[in-house]
């Protein structure tokens, strides 16, 4: 679920710089935040 999420912010991060530069920046943060969230998850996964 968590790879489905990262994928779809991406799509949105990709569409979101094509169209406008206020809305891309609001879905980078949104990005940003899901790629912490994935690392923080690869992390504790290989530590469990």
């Amino acid at each position: 679920m968590l790879w489905t999420i990262f994928v779809i912010l991406l799509v949105l991060w990709v569409l979101g710089l094509v169209s406008s530069y206020t809305l891309g920046g609001y879905i980078h943060f949104l990005l940003v935040l899901a790629v912490i969230v994935l690392i923080i998850r690869l992390i504790q996964g290989r530590k469990a």
